[in-house]
């Protein structure tokens, strides 16, 4: 019988940043909505913590990375929106590098 295969946490430890920056590269959006559009682009297969996704904000906007701000009140309250910066792009796109470098290695090292 095969198990089915697991998304550990500690895998993506590390690339939350990246994850959020290469989601907020399609558009500004608000963090309800970033969080259900990880879920979604992993078929629900890998729920982000809030507790992480939050945390990764705040560390994204004190590194300059992101800059939040208030949206139009609708339907309810306000929402605090995140838009990625010039800065975030590099970020993105070094982090991206780095992550495919490092799947090559792994990949190598874990073939049959």
């Amino acid at each position: 019988m095969t198990e089915n295969p697991e998304l550990s946490s500690d895998l993506l430890r590390g690339h939350t940043d990246t994850i959020v920056l290469g989601l907020l590269r399609k558009g500004d959006d608000y963090g309800f909505g970033i969080y259900r559009a990880i879920l979604g682009a992993t078929g629900g297969e890998y729920e982000l913590k809030e507790a992480t996704l939050y945390a990764s904000f705040r560390r994204l906007v004190r590194d300059g990375s992101i800059e939040a701000y208030w949206g139009d009140e609708s339907q309810g309250g306000r929402r605090k929106y995140y838009r990625i910066t010039t800065a975030g792009r590099a970020t993105y796109r070094r982090n991206k590098t780095d992550w495919d470098f490092a799947r090559s290695v792994i990949d190598r090292l874990l073939e049959d």
